[in-house]
């Protein structure tokens, strides 16, 4: 495997199911494919929520996920399992730039294009530096005490999202507690590939359970099947040019430093996780995120980066074998130039979303923490527990600072903070912990 770019994918032998499957490893094909479509459906809290959420066309970027996906397999040889949706650290500032009110099409994502494309060109400048210097003053900036804070943070910060979204009544939050449970019960009960699958399985399941008690009882607001009758199979997405305003440029350039952060802390949580060394891979994982979000952002797509909910569904599948997302890139790609599979997504309720959201973002959090746990951070070391409490808190509570024209949402100012106060501290010597 040493001698070749991409790995040699050794097919795991049959009656092992329930065993690690590697970076360099593969199921056999139709297991395959079934867990390629499960990390797509993973991945709607971002493929398909964020994008709503600062009004830009899910299908379009359903469709730049794939690519961006299959560019960074390409960067990094095929060694790094992962897989490319839209981050969660732009929404604000997408929002502030555009002046985005919610509710459908966002009329001034041009400007937030240039500015996303100016957040890309950082982020490989980033990744050449640390190609070129290796990775260690990177490390210095952004020990696992950091980077298991920010990854933690990711989730945290979205957790109100996910709540505020099946809090609207009983029922939905009803609902969301039911798809928790169909994803838990997945998760316990089942063996073998269902248990693998557990997030898709959960999410059917959990559809079908409102369905019934909607559209068959009359409790709750009934699903529109209609949308999908009337859409087409086949559709071009709409893609935009971006439009380059020093502002919304100088606004979301920063945001580069978030996502080596988020990419830094998913490397450490994969390594950890498959017992992999990766180091060697970070600069050109940080180049394909940032080419794979420069080429998103001239198409009018979101920002990409290795997202965390592919992080949770590898910790409870054990399946790493960085050809699934190959696998899911080309569905995602397929799905993108059909209209239907938008209509489909419109009609996944609310709730049900909700719930798959706050498993998975949950599972994001624990990641987190999972990144402390396999690096023994010390946390009788007054600096990593001031570093790690500061971080969540201000994370967790959406920790806004504006400087003039200048913005930094709650994830993006516990990063900064979380590598400010690790370095600030670094002379911190009295032992024992905090009280």
């Amino acid at each position: 495997m040493a001698d070749s770019y991409f790995p040699r994918w050794r097919v795991q032998p049959r009656g092992a199911a329930d065993r690690v499957v590697g970076p360099d490893e593969r199921l056999a094909w139709p297991q395959m494919i079934a867990m390629g479509v499960q990390h797509v459906v993973a991945m709607f809290g971002s493929t398909v929520l964020a994008p709503l959420l600062m009004g830009f066309d899910p299908n379009l970027c359903i469709f730049m996920s794939g690519i961006g996906t299959l560019l960074f397999f390409v960067l990094v040889g095929g060694r790094v399992p992962s897989y490319l949706g839209s981050s969660f650290a732009f929404i604000g500032l997408v929002i502030a730039v555009t002046g985005y009110a919610g509710g459908g099409a966002n009329a001034n994502i041009p400007v937030a294009l240039g500015g996303i494309v100016a957040c890309g060109v950082v982020y490989v400048a980033l990744g050449l530096i640390v190609s070129a210097l290796g990775t260690r003053w990177i490390e210095a900036l952004m020990p696992p005490a950091v980077t298991g804070s920010v990854v933690a943070v990711i989730g945290l910060n979205l957790a109100p999202i996910a709540v505020k979204g099946v809090s609207g009544s009983t029922f939905d939050s009803t609902m969301a507690l039911v798809t928790v449970l169909s994803v838990g019960g997945v998760a316990v009960f089942a063996r073998g590939m269902a248990q693998r699958l557990l997030i898709l399985i959960g999410l059917v399941i959990a559809y079908a359970i409102y369905a019934v008690a909607t559209n068959g009882m009359g409790l709750g607001k009934p699903i529109d099947f209609g949308i999908v009758a009337h859409a087409a199979w086949f559709g071009i997405p709409k893609f935009s040019a971006p439009v380059f305003e020093s502002h919304a440029m100088l606004m979301l350039a920063p945001i580069a430093v978030i996502l080596v952060a988020e990419n830094l802390g998913h490397i450490k949580a994969v390594s950890a996780m498959t017992g992999t060394n990766l180091d060697r891979y970070v600069g050109r994982a940080f180049i394909g995120d940032g080419l794979a979000t420069i080429v998103s952002g001239f198409a009018g797509g979101t920002g990409v980066t290795t997202y965390g909910e592919n992080i949770g569904v590898m910790a409870v599948t054990r399946i790493y074998s960085t050809l699934v997302f190959v696998v899911a890139a080309l569905i995602a790609i397929g799905l993108g130039f059909s209209p239907k599979f938008g209509a489909v997504i419109q009609t996944i309720p609310g709730p049900v979303l909700g719930g798959m959201s706050i498993v998975v973002f949950g599972l994001i959090a624990v990641t987190g923490a999972r990144i402390w746990v396999v690096n023994r951070v010390d946390f009788s070391d007054n600096r990593n527990l001031i570093v790690a409490a500061v971080t969540l808190v201000l994370g967790a509570g959406d920790f806004s600072l504006k400087f003039g024209g200048f913005a930094l949402g709650g994830i993006g100012t516990a990063t900064f903070i979380a590598i400010i106060l690790y370095a600030v501290l670094r002379k911190e010597k009295e032992p024992g912990p905090v009280v």
